[in-house]
Parts: C-alpha cells; sequence; structure tokens
C-alpha cells in the first residue's frame, strides 16, 4: 500500500531531524513525506537542507495556516493521489525499526479497519502481573495478565465509583475513560479514541472529514474528536507492535491557564461529539469527574514542585468549567 507521512511541526528543527533519522531505519519506508512547518523562522527548512531525505516535501505555511489542526489540514490537501494510508507523527517522537511497517500490516490484514494507532513505549507503565500476588483493584488495574499502578486521580476515581468500567481506549457514556494505554503484548485492540501523536487513516477517510475548525490553534483533543468522527468509515485500532517514543518536546505548548481551560472546555467539546444527548446520569457523572479532577489539581499546588503550574491549571479547569454554564461551545 502507498502511503504518506504528514509531519506538522512548530520551532523543533532538531526534533524534526531525529524523527526523521528514525523513518530512514524503517524497513518500510513512506512514498511521500510532507513536513508542514508552522515556524516563525527558518530553521527547521535550513537543517532539512543540510540533511536531505527521500520522498521529502516541505511546506513553509503562511501565518493564517498555522496551528496544529490548520497544518493538517494543509497537508491533506497536498497529498498525492496514489497515497492509499496517511500517516501522522508528532514531530517530537523516535520510531522503532518496524513502526510503518506494522502500520500498513494491520491495514492490510483487517479491510474493517480504518484508522491504527500506535504506542509510545518510553511511557509505558504496565508489567507482568505476578501470579500468586493479590493486587487491591483501587491502586491497580489489572487485564490481559498485565498490571498498571494507578496515579492519584484514578486512585481517588476507584474511590468514589466514578471510574470507567470499559476497556483502555473506550470512551464511556460519560466520557472520562482509562488512560493507561496498553501492555506491550504484541496484541491489536479496537478503540474510539487514538492519540494524535501516532495516528494513521484510510485515504478515504479524508475524502469526506477533516479535521475540525473548533480546535484551531494548539488544538487539545482534536485527536479524540477526529477519532470519534473517523469511526463511521471503519473500526479505530491500536497495535501494540506499532512503536514509539514520545518526548513531550515543552515548546509551542500554550501556558498552564489556558491548558486547564481547554482540558474542560474542549474535553466537553469530545463528550458531546461522540455522546450528543446523554442521560442525567452521565451528565451528573462528567461534571463530577471534572470538579474532582479540578480539586486534585489545586491539591497538587501543595504536594508538586511546580505549585505556581498546579494552581494556574487548576484556575484554569475551574473557570473552563463555569463558562460552560455560560457560553457551550457550538459542535461543528
Amino acid at each position: 500500500m502507498k502511503f504518506s507521512l504528514i509531519i506538522c511541526t512548530y520551532m523543533r528543527p532538531l526534533s524534526v531531524l531525529q524523527l526523521l533519522q528514525s523513518v530512514q531505519e524503517q524497513k518500510l519506508y513512506p512514498d511521500e513525506i510532507l513536513i508542514i512547518d508552522g515556524s516563525t523562522n527558518r530553521e527547521t527548512e535550513i537543517i532539512l537542507n543540510e540533511n536531505r531525505f527521500q520522498n521529502l516535501h516541505y511546506f513553509a505555511v503562511p501565518p493564517e495556516y498555522r496551528g496544529l489542526t490548520k497544518q493538517r489540514n494543509y497537508g491533506i490537501e497536498r497529498i498525492g493521489t496514489e497515497m492509499e494510508v496517511v500517516c501522522f507523527l508528532d514531530d517530537d517522537t523516535v520510531l522503532e525499526q518496524d513502526y510503518f511497517e506494522e502500520i500498513i500490516k494491520t491495514f492490510e490484514e483487517h479491510q474493517g479497519v480504518s484508522s491504527v494507532g500506535g504506542v509510545a513505549i518510553n511511557e509505558n507503565s504496565w508489567t507482568l502481573a505476578e501470579p500468586n500476588k493479590k493486587y487491591d483493584s483501587r491502586h491497580y488495574f489489572q487485564w490481559e495478565g498485565f498490571v498498571y499502578k494507578e496515579g492519584q486521580r484514578n486512585v481517588v476515581r476507584n474511590y468514589l465509583g466514578l471510574q470507567s468500567n470499559l476497556a483502555p481506549g473506550r470512551m464511556p457514556d460519560y466520557s472520562h475513560g482509562k488512560t493507561c494505554g496498553f501492555p506491550l503484548n504484541g496484541k491489536t485492540y479496537e478503540v474510539d479514541l487514538l492519540i494524535g501523536m501516532s495516528f494513521a487513516f484510510r485515504k478515504k477517510v479524508f475524502d469526506s472529514i477533516r479535521f475540525s475548525p473548533y480546535f484551531e490553534g494548539y488544538g487539545l483533543y482534536e485527536d479524540a474528536d477526529f477519532s470519534i468522527r473517523a469511526l463511521q468509515f471503519g473500526k479505530n485500532v491500536i497495535n501494540t507492535k506499532a512503536q514509539l517514543s514520545h518526548f513531550h518536546h515543552p515548546s509551542g505548548r500554550p501556558n498552564q491557564y489556558k491548558y486547564g481551560k481547554m482540558v474542560v472546555r474542549n474535553g466537553w467539546y469530545v463528550w458531546r461529539v461522540k455522546n450528543p444527548k446523554p442521560s442525567l446520569n452521565a451528565k451528573i457523572k462528567w461534571h463530577s469527574i471534572t470538579i474532582l479532577l479540578t480539586l486534585i489539581r489545586f491539591s497538587n499546588t501543595f504536594t508538586t514542585n511546580n505549585k505556581k503550574g498546579a494552581f494556574t491549571e487548576a484556575l484554569g479547569r475551574t473557570m473552563g468549567w463555569w463558562s460552560l454554564w455560560i457560553d457551550k461551545p457550538k459542535i461543528r
């Protein structure tokens, strides 16, 4: 299958170079690579001129096309007509050698699949469950012979009965699902949500839909929104053999207040895309969990080193929640 790789970037020339070097080592190489650069300087362009990569096409976007959502749509418009699959990677990722081989194999072997995501191995916290050990289900999540130690927010949700009873990657009626990812067991799992650092779609998906203009700017949760809308074309799956590392480069991210506000407002938007008419019980659970997570972030002001960041994010979450009662996002 012919496939295209789109990398949207902003002011991260060294990260892009590191990613492309890992692409160069792939067992299966992209038929085209589109670099969609929103940088305000020429450093990324210069470093790519100094380091040549096969099938690479560089685009410096005009100011009006900056931002992840706009840049992704800009790249989609420039995909070659013969491409059958379109892959997206965050610019601060590095691939294992068989990443693309596994992605394309999934499409070839499962005709009902329209979208495939990979897993970040450097963020994976699953371990094999010890056969004779009893794990407290409020502090550990056991699944598929593996175990995952829950973080503070999920422990509290477990005690309060607010945890999702669905598998990872699945979105309950009240939206807040499990955020533990998947064990590295070589299996492929059907999901609702894919993560934008690493996902790929059949070209036919883009013949009908684009990334939503609601998320223009930083675009938090635009990947979740698109994943949900892509379900109309087939299944979304995670292939745990499609592996990479994600390094979360700090540049280009919003301040903590704006981030906190987006967590709530964009989270509400994605919830309503998946569940436009939630039940009263689902509404109560969504708001309860949102308030709980905000209170936990406020408590982090006293328990973490980045006290200012925790407080300003919690303040943003608070303002985001109150704003929903005055001006709810319009679903597009």
